[in-house]
């Protein structure tokens, strides 16, 4: 197979699949369907970033069943070849707050579980400096240094508008002295992005994408930032909560439940400071529809932050449309 081909007729469809670092692109070969995924050079990043995800989907083929077949990749030009699955996004049929297929629950638990089986020799090499085995605290501290870096990196274009959602100039701040109170837990491969864009339900079973942010960590982590990227139903989150418990070594799900509330405290913070970024240039040229959307979707995001600083959920979605208003209007003008 001619793979630059591939990947010029991918660079050429107008049927993309973008998320926020790569571009999905459908192309038909002899072979049958197959997914060319391409690097958004431009991508603002806002994620920790640990390894490569073509040396992600290399670790994991013999332990996760239900993830997609690495068939090529190349760093000049960069993208990949994932075999193709075919099937329904989560999200198209199932979104943000509902409840999922029964199955959905299994397969999440069950993806949860192999990874945790993944010795450490078999992952991606670990980066010097990487919090050791079971330094949960400094894990926590690496996500959120991450997070005042995003904050840092745009507060001269975004201070008044930080401070009109009331994000304080140390939003994280609160949340240092606990990371030193998370119970020690040994660390497992983590797909950290379960979430309903990156699943696949294809004859009754869920596969699972985007593996570029995986990490060496918490398995609690991978636990709280899926429970808040899901917004499961309070049933369906028990559930979820009860099977990983039963599925996963007792050492991996060791801890108070304080510890999971500091990780989706974290979680909210990161998601109104990176959220308030992306959403505010995605307005810029959007219809009234759109806009809508989004801005009431960043009111439910800076409401779930607020009460992490101490001050009440009482954004609007009348009020985030008028702060942004100004900025939107100058990024349009912008030659």
């Amino acid at each position: 197979m001619n793979w630059l081909d591939l990947y010029e007729q991918a660079r050429a469809s107008e049927e993309v699949a973008a998320g926020y670092y790569n571009r999905n692109v459908r192309v038909r070969t002899g072979e049958g369907m197959v997914n060319v995924r391409i690097p958004i050079e431009a991508a603002d990043s806002m994620d920790v970033r640990l390894w490569t995800e073509q040396d992600v989907l290399t670790c994991i083929r013999p332990y996760v069943s239900q993830a997609p077949e690495l068939r090529h990749t190349s760093t000049s030009p960069r993208f990949q070849v994932h075999h193709f699955i075919d099937g329904s996004v989560l999200d198209s049929f199932s979104p943000r707050g509902s409840a999922v297929p029964e199955h959905v629950i299994g397969d999440v638990v069950a993806v949860m579980e192999q990874l945790a089986r993944i010795p450490q020799e078999k992952a991606p090499v670990i980066p010097n400096g990487w919090p050791a085995p079971g330094e949960v605290g400094g894990f926590g501290r690496r996500l959120a240094l991450l997070t005042q870096e995003v904050y840092d990196t745009h507060l001269e274009a975004y201070a008044e508008i930080f401070d009109d959602f009331g994000i304080p100039a140390e939003p994280l701040a609160v949340l240092e002295p606990l990371w030193d109170e998370l119970t020690s837990r040994p660390f497992v491969v983590l797909h950290s992005d379960l979430h309903r864009k990156n699943m696949i339900v294809s004859g009754g079973q869920t596969w699972f994408l985007d593996w570029e942010l995986a990490l060496w960590g918490d398995p609690l982590y991978e636990l709280g930032i899926h429970f808040h990227k899901m917004d499961y139903p309070a049933d369906q989150r028990a559930e979820v909560l009860r099977r990983w418990h039963e599925c996963l070594p007792a050492a991996a799900t060791a801890g108070p439940p304080a510890d999971l509330d500091l990780y989706l405290a974290h979680e909210r913070v990161k998601s109104a400071i990176v959220d308030t970024i992306r959403y505010s240039k995605q307005l810029v040229g959007a219809n009234s529809a759109t806009r809508d959307y989004l801005t009431d979707r960043l009111a439910r995001k800076l409401n779930a932050a607020r009460p992490v600083w101490g001050v009440p959920p009482d954004m609007t979605q009348g009020r985030i449309a008028q702060t942004l208003a100004p900025w939107v209007e100058r990024q349009s003008w912008t030659p």
